[in-house]
């Protein structure tokens, strides 16, 4: 698996704890739309960094993570960012309750 299908796969992962884990959902429907997003953000550029650490610890290649820890490592980075940011707010769009 790559960094993009992982990204993809986390991105999803967290929209939906967000839509149906029911302590989570619960703190999280109270914030304002910006809040959300900029919440789902900041998850998404962490999730991108640990894959990003993991290729950089020679770990990722065990997970099958293609990506390196250099230069073009940094522009998989942003684009694993991207794309998780898309799976995301999809996601969520498609499940938000209310």
């Amino acid at each position: 698996m790559g960094a993009d299908e992982l990204a993809l796969i986390a991105g999803t992962v967290l929209s939906l704890a967000f839509s149906y884990l029911p302590g989570l959902r619960d703190r999280y429907d109270r914030l304002k739309a910006e809040t959300k997003r900029l919440i789902m953000l900041a998850m998404v550029i962490v999730v991108a960094s640990v894959i990003y650490g993991l290729s950089c610890l020679s770990i990722g290649a065990e997970f099958g993570i293609g990506l390196t820890c250099d230069q073009a490592g940094l522009i998989g980075l942003l684009r694993a960012i991207i794309l998780s940011a898309v799976a995301n707010q999809g996601t969520y769009g498609l499940t938000k309750h209310g």
